[in-house]
């Protein structure tokens, strides 16, 4: 039997049960595919359960706010793919007739949409012979033909990419991809790959020379760069104050509750206090931590503590900021931990 005959009768017997291969809509697989990007299957399952009930459809999403898009998706991080997303299906509804075309390179064309991406929508919902490449196909082809080179690099990935359109079939072209997915996530898994239940290890070379564990081959993760911050709740009459971070950089337009960020040795609280006043020109009195969190992104770590804090006088505010009350708290997105802190505010009035 051939590879692509190996994997599929693998497949067809042990294939995952996902609530977007219900069926075959390229919009669902496009909003799948973009929530999986860094993040784990089982994360993504209630929202996008979440997410298909209330934009069933591109032209119900295109006529969304970005603000209610970005509060669908909190919690999901990395909040350009759901700008993105919501960008490229206003695309789809203006161009296209709100259908997603059937075209790798009309699909790769829409905003935050890469190779990947496009093969996978391609593949899976017009059965076009498209390789979807990511991290689980990089490893099971490195393993398979025992490859030397580095993953991250675009040599290594493209003689992946050759490789699997070589062994791609041309009737079942999206089962085949959808099959590395589930193969990668099962069996062939980074560390201690699954050999003993594979149904490929007749035709791995990594597993034939006994070297499997090593590859495939990057380089080692950097360590995500230490932020500390301190934020303040700041209360008035039963609202807190918050604001919104910058239109560009790191989580833009998100919000925030007041924010500074510490230099090596400095005293959190006489930060924070100097902080505020600059920002807002107001009195504020900082009191007591009330919450500390640990949050990791992709290239920085936030080390967070966040203090009661009591607005003395004053009414003007920078157009940035604003007051909600503590049923008003959750109706904005979030930046990182000020949304669990945003949850506890709702649940717990005047904290």
């Amino acid at each position: 039997m051939t590879l692509a005959a190996q994997l599929l009768e693998w497949y067809y017997q042990n294939a995952r049960e996902l609530p977007w291969r219900a069926d075959k809509d390229a919009y669902k697989i496009w909003v799948s595919e973009i929530m999986l990007q860094q993040t784990r299957v089982e994360a993504v399952k209630n929202y996008y359960k979440r997410w298909i009930e209330r934009f069933p459809t591109p032209a119900v999403l295109a006529e969304a706010s970005e603000q209610e898009v970005l509060n669908y998706w909190q919690g999901l991080g990395y909040y350009s793919r759901a700008r993105n997303l919501l960008a490229g299906v206003r695309e789809v509804c203006a161009a296209y007739g709100g259908r997603v075309p059937d075209d790798q390179a009309a699909i790769q064309s829409l905003p935050g949409v890469g190779e990947y991406t496009a093969g996978a929508i391609a593949s899976i919902a017009y059965n076009r012979p498209a390789p979807a490449i990511d991290g689980n196909v990089l490893r099971i082809f490195s393993r398979l033909f025992c490859l030397a080179g580095d993953i991250t690099k675009q040599a290594t990935k493209r003689e992946v990419e050759r490789l699997v359109l070589t062994h791609m079939p041309t009737q079942h072209p999206g089962d085949f991809n959808q099959a590395l997915m589930d193969l990668g996530a099962l069996v062939c898994i980074p560390r201690r790959p699954r050999c003993e239940i594979c149904p490929l290890t007749n035709l791995c070379e990594a597993y034939m020379r006994e070297v499997q564990d090593t590859l495939p081959v990057r380089p080692a993760k950097k360590v995500p760069e230490l932020i500390r911050l301190a934020a303040g709740l700041i209360v008035k009459e039963g609202s807190y104050l918050v604001q919104q971070r910058p239109a560009t950089g790191m989580l833009a337009r998100m919000w925030e509750f007041p924010t500074v960020e510490l230099a090596d040795g400095e005293d959190a609280v006489e930060r924070l206090q100097a902080g505020l006043l600059q920002e807002f020109r107001q009195d504020v009195r900082v009191g007591k931590s009330v919450f500390h969190y640990i949050h990791t992104f992709s290239h920085r770590k936030w080390d967070i503590s966040f203090y009661q804090c009591e607005w003395l006088a004053g009414d003007k505010l920078p157009t940035t900021a604003c007051w909600l009350s503590s049923s008003e708290v959750t109706s904005v997105p979030w930046a990182g931990p000020h949304h669990k802190v945003a949850l506890a505010c709702k649940n717990t009035p005047n904290l």
